[in-house]
């Protein structure tokens, strides 16, 4: 049985009488099939479970959708314990942040400057911080992420490797409805029309890897050809990058790269990637 835990000394108690190996699965709730996966992936592996449900104020910028995110700890927990897991730890922000918004913070650094970080000024710094914290509290071998939130796969693991955190930061790809979109919490604002329409992010994504053998002018004109195609989405950013360096890719580069976007479909932003080997076959 899944046990729910709201306190960090909750939260000890209930890990001290755990033995093998712990894996982590950090949300901010809402969970749909994307978690349910990293959940399986954990519970091959490890011995324990344990998800956190914590939706983070320092990563949202006034104007964001802080208050309107979807909150359903009920059904979650119904999710968890279909599949399996051990503990789940949803404190108040209060219990977080004792002390209020900190005043120290990590910093996610020029990593966290591109992309997503020129879009959201100061949303990695509060990603990195919340993680850090949970990564405290928690205190697992394990932690697994959805390789859909690509760069905050690729600064979480740099902060672990950079800070010396003894957790293994395990990657996990991202889970796709039939008709391609890749799943998201924010997915529940789209109206039908709305999410007929953003089924062009995850298009042009295809249509961009399809390209990757004629390199990467072909691979951006193809993916940027279909969101020109689609009226109701607007893009905030297509990019083809380095997947360690987040640096874009130049004319002639052949070699793995992750091709990235996001945009807006009426009131949602969405974000989404596929990674691909320029020149490859």
């Amino acid at each position: 049985m899944t046990q729910l835990v709201h306190t960090r000394a909750d939260l000890h108690a209930a890990r001290a009488g755990r033995d093998g190996e712990v894996g982590v699965v950090m949300t901010m709730g809402a969970l749909h099939d994307g978690h349910r996966e990293l959940i399986a992936v954990a519970r091959k592996r490890c011995a324990v479970v344990v998800v956190t449900v914590f939706l983070n104020p320092l990563q949202f910028a006034p104007g964001e959708d802080l208050s309107r995110y979807p909150k359903t700890l009920a059904e979650d927990m119904v999710l968890c314990e279909q599949e399996g897991v051990d503990l789940v730890f949803a404190p108040s922000v209060e219990e977080v942040y004792p002390a209020g918004p900190p005043q120290v913070r990590v910093h996610a650094g020029p990593l966290g400057d591109v992309l997503e970080g020129a879009s959201r000024p100061g949303h990695f710094d509060g990603v990195l911080t919340v993680v850090a914290k949970l990564l405290h509290l928690t205190a697992p071998d394990v932690a697994y992420f959805g390789q859909k939130d690509a760069q905050q796969l690729l600064l979480i693991a740099r902060m672990a490797g950079d800070l010396n955190f003894p957790v293994d930061v395990v990657a996990v790809p991202t889970v796709r409805a039939d008709d391609g979109l890749a799943l998201s919490s924010r997915n529940t604002y789209l109206t039908v029309e709305d999410r007929a329409a953003a089924l062009a992010l995850s298009r042009a994504l295809f249509a961009g890897e399809a390209a990757a053998t004629h390199g990467p002018g072909a691979v951006r004109r193809s993916a940027q050809a279909v969101l020109d195609a689609e009226p109701a989405v607007r893009p905030d950013y297509l990019a083809l990058v380095d997947p360690s360096t987040l640096a874009e890719v130049a004319d002639g580069a052949t070699g793995p790269a992750l091709l990235a976007v996001a945009a807006r479909v009426g009131t949602t932003r969405l974000i989404d990637n596929v990674m691909l080997t320029l020149g490859g076959a």
